[in-house]
C-alpha cells in the first residue's frame, strides 16, 4: 500500500512526489473527463487566457474552455460548466483548457522533478482513479486539493481527497450523500444556487457530485510542439 500524502494548493503541487493526483471538483477536473467522454480526443492545458487564444490562432478548429474567478473568459467557446460540456458534441475535437486552480496545479506538478506521474481527480471518475492508483504500485501517492484559485482551501477538494484516499486504502469508496449534504451548505457549494452568479449552474453541483460516471483516467503527457497534453491513460 502506498504512502499517501495530502497536500493543498499551488504550493502542494510544487511539493508533490510520486504518483500525483491533482484534484479540482468544482469544476476543472469534472469538466475534463466529461469532455473526453463527450468525444474530445485530447486537452491541452495552458496557464493563461493569452496562451489559449494563441493556441487557437495556430489551430483555428481547436475549442477553448476556461474561466477566471469562476466566470467564462472572453473569446472562449465554453466556460467551466460540466452541464455545458455534457450538452456539447465534442466528437473528434481538440480542446484547450485554462482554469485558475486545477490547471495551474496540473502544470506545476508536471514541472516537479519528484513527481513520476500526474493524473486528474474528482468525484466523476473516482472509481477509475482509485483503481489506477491501486494498480500503479507507486510507493508514494500525493493527493493535491487545489481549492479556490489555487490559493484558498475549499471543502469540495478536501473531501474528495479524503474520499479518494479511503478508496486507495480500502478498495471501497465511501458513500457520497454525507459529502453532498455538507457541500450544499458550504460556501463552495452554495454558490451554485446563488442567482447573482449565474455562471455557477445548479446542474453543475449535481454533476460534479455524482460519482464514477466516467470510467477514464486523464494523465498529463510530455510537452510536444503544442505544449503538454491531457488525455486518457491505460489502466
Amino acid at each position: 500500500m502506498p504512502r499517501i500524502r495530502s497536500l493543498q494548493l499551488l504550493e502542494g503541487a510544487r511539493r508533490a512526489a510520486g504518483l500525483t493526483v491533482v484534484i479540482d471538483v468544482f469544476r476543472a477536473f469534472s469538466v475534463a473527463p466529461l469532455a473526453i467522454a463527450a468525444g474530445a480526443v485530447r486537452i491541452h492545458p495552458v496557464a493563461t487566457p493569452r496562451d489559449a487564444l494563441l493556441a487557437r490562432k495556430r489551430h483555428p478548429d481547436w475549442l477553448l474552455i476556461g474561466e477566471r474567478d469562476g466566470q467564462p473568459l472572453p473569446g472562449f467557446d465554453f466556460g467551466n460548466s460540466p452541464a455545458d460540456i455534457m450538452a456539447a458534441d465534442l466528437t473528434g475535437r481538440v480542446l484547450v483548457q485554462r482554469t485558475s486552480a486545477g490547471i495551474q496545479g496540473l502544470l506545476a506538478a508536471g514541472e516537479n522533478s519528484d513527481v513520476t506521474d500526474v493524473i486528474t481527480g474528482s468525484f466523476v471518475n473516482a472509481r477509475a482513479v482509485v483503481d489506477y492508483v491501486r494498480s500503479a504500485d507507486s510507493p508514494v501517492v500525493s493527493l493535491v486539493a487545489m481549492g479556490w484559485n489555487a490559493a484558498e482551501p475549499t471543502l469540495d477538494d478536501e473531501l474528495c481527497a479524503g474520499y479518494l484516499a479511503a478508496g486507495i486504502r480500502d478498495g471501497v469508496l465511501p458513500g457520497i450523500d454525507p459529502i453532498r449534504d455538507r457541500l450544499r451548505s458550504d460556501p463552495c457549494g452554495a454558490k451554485f444556487f446563488d442567482d447573482s452568479r449565474p455562471w455557477f449552474k445548479p446542474a453543475d453541483f449535481d454533476i460534479c457530485l455524482t460519482p464514477s460516471t466516467v470510467d477514464s483516467v486523464l494523465g498529463l503527457g510530455p510537452a510536444g510542439t503544442d505544449g503538454p497534453v491531457l488525455s486518457p491513460v491505460a489502466a
